[in-house]
């Protein structure tokens, strides 16, 4: 079970929390976690979630550690566009998380992974999921309008 061992080293790896800076804590603190068809169907949900608490708890460890006293959050998508599971630590509330879309916090990580597990073809689209533009369309501007990203999240910093 390659994804369980990837999620636990996530802990280990570098990490950086730096208000003034927040694209160094997105580079330095960001992971993309994908798994073999054979790694998917391995895990049960409830090992994946409990493998991200368990992480979660360590970088908690770690930002008391570093003697870091503001707001922390580690947090966990499924960047379906992609295929992969992916992470990070920054030094953000919740509600500030640094997406470029829609996001909605969520407090329970089971859905995401399910997501995830359960994806068929990651990274993938399916015709029947693409949107025909009409013909002669000029709009070059137009934006799909799509659901909000999950996204669970765990203070691992000082509470607000």
């Amino acid at each position: 079970m390659v994804l369980l061992t990837w999620i636990a080293e996530v802990a280990d790896e570098p990490l950086v929390l730096e208000p003034a800076d927040r694209q160094v804590e997105l580079d330095t603190n960001t992971w993309c976690l994908g798994a073999a068809e054979g790694d998917r169907r391995a895990p049960a949900v409830s090992e994946v979630v409990t493998a991200f608490e368990r992480t979660a708890d360590a970088i908690r460890g770690r930002v008391r550690g570093l003697g870091f006293t503001g707001v922390a959050t580690f947090y966990v998508w499924h960047d379906e566009q992609a295929g992969q599971l992916r992470c990070s630590t920054g030094s953000v509330s919740p509600d500030a998380l640094p997406f470029g879309g829609a996001y909605e916090v969520c407090d329970d990580l089971g859905p995401i992974v399910e997501g995830f597990l359960s994806d068929a073809e990651p990274g993938l689209v399916a015709w029947a999921d693409l949107e025909e533009v009409p013909s002669g369309s000029q709009d070059t501007d137009v934006q799909p309008e799509n659901a909000p990203v999950a996204v669970w999240v765990s203070s691992v910093g000082s509470p607000l």
